[in-house]
């Protein structure tokens, strides 16, 4: 069984790796009262992240094992690339210990096999929204985890934004939707600054009116009963404004490239996956 509960007198948390999402996940919860600052030990190679750290009164390890030992969760936070290395660190050392991934394409069962039978895995995919409270995070329950593990992994990431549990068969798509989909957002965002630039605007005007449309539509897409396409639509008259942007977005098959980019995270993910 889970040895922690969900408040600060009781949970330790273990950070492999200290990168924006393992930051934004630490700030939200210790803002909940989740667990406190030194409760939580941290370690990362980029000194400005250990310093970072630090200034939230966070205790830092001086290696992987160190930030794994001491406590009851253990949170892999390193880019994929490196988490061959990481568990080589840690097998046999983990064993009894909740393992919360956020790797993206990393499988639960890869986790385990390799730490071992004793760990207790829950495979999740946040999103940097998480840094402002808003963060979309899928979980998944992996080798051993129970009913305990998944309330904590719950909590720990609700405290920045809604938390969605699925299978773990759909964790690929995930990503590829809502793990990647900033990106995409982001990626428009450039380019309708770079247009209002080419109708006058300055840059700081322009980003201050994309950003504000953008969130805009966003809450009104969250808040709305109605579909995107007929939010669309009610806003779309013929021979308008809108209309003339969609037919060249049409004309230029932005549509069709968007579904083959999600597509192509998506395969990402589960080339990841494969190590």
């Amino acid at each position: 069984m889970n040895p922690e509960g969900t408040g600060p007198a009781r949970l330790r948390l273990g950070l492999i790796g200290a990168g924006n999402m393992a930051e934004a996940l630490v700030r939200g919860a210790m803002a909940a009262g989740i667990v406190e600052p030194g409760q939580i030990i941290a370690s990362d190679p980029d000194p400005r992240r250990r310093e970072l750290f630090a200034s939230l009164g966070i205790v830092l390890a001086d290696d992987n094992l160190e930030a794994a030992g001491a406590v009851g969760t253990v949170v892999l936070a390193v880019k994929p690339q490196m988490l061959e290395s990481v568990l080589r660190q840690l097998a046999g050392r983990v064993d009894s210990k909740l393992v919360v991934s956020i790797v993206a394409g990393a499988t639960s069962a890869r986790i385990s096999k390799a730490l071992g039978p004793g760990a207790r895995v829950v495979r999740t995919m946040p999103n940097t929204p998480l840094l402002v409270d808003m963060g979309a995070t899928a979980i998944a329950p992996g080798p051993g985890a129970n009913s305990r593990d998944l309330t904590l992994v719950r909590a720990l990431f609700g405290a920045g934004g809604a938390v969605f549990e699925m299978s773990e068969e759909r964790m690929d798509a995930v990503t590829a939707v809502s793990g990647t989909g900033p990106a995409y957002l982001f990626y428009l965002a450039e380019a309708m600054i770079e247009a209002a630039g080419a109708e006058g605007f300055s840059a700081a005007d322009a980003r201050r009116l994309v950003g504000a449309t953008l969130r805009g539509a966003g809450e009104l897409l969250c808040r709305s009963e109605q579909s995107p396409e007929e939010l669309r639509r009610r806003v779309t008259t013929p021979g308008g404004t809108n209309a003339a942007a969609v037919e060249v977005m049409d004309a230029g098959g932005v549509r069709a490239k968007l579904v083959q980019a999600v597509r192509r995270a998506a395969e990402r993910s589960r080339e990841l996956g494969r190590g």
